[in-house]
Parts: structure tokens; C-alpha cells; sequence
């Protein structure tokens, strides 16, 4: 009975060995893409192309010169 005990133990270790590395690797690979250096804050471009957009910068620049 010892020995039983102790191959199902093996094999849990083994198994839970294996989880945790596949855990490890597919974590390594999302931090890797994130390392993207953005030079506009994600979401904010699709605006920066919107006309109403061109109207607040256009007049704050008018704000600014007067």
C-alpha cells in the first residue's frame, strides 16, 4: 500500500510540475508583448483623426494666443 501511495504522489508531483511550467511559459509570453511602447494612450488615436477633436485643439491654441 506504501508504494502505491507514494507513485500516486510521484505522479502528482509530476503532473503539477508540468501545470506550473506551462503556467510559467505563458506568462513569460504575454509580458513579452506588452514591452510595446506606446506614443499615444491606446484608444486615443481613433480621436486624434475626429473632427470635433480639431475644434478643441484649434481653440485652445486661440485661447492661448490671446
Amino acid at each position: 500500500m506504501d508504494g502505491e501511495q507514494r507513485r500516486g504522489r510521484l505522479g502528482s508531483f509530476v503532473v503539477g510540475g508540468l501545470v506550473g511550467a506551462s503556467a510559467a511559459l505563458a506568462a513569460a509570453r504575454r509580458r513579452r508583448r506588452r514591452e510595446v511602447v506606446r506614443r499615444t494612450p491606446q484608444g486615443l488615436e481613433a480621436f486624434e483623426e475626429a473632427p470635433c477633436y480639431h475644434e478643441v485643439v484649434a481653440r485652445e491654441r486661440d485661447e492661448l494666443e490671446a
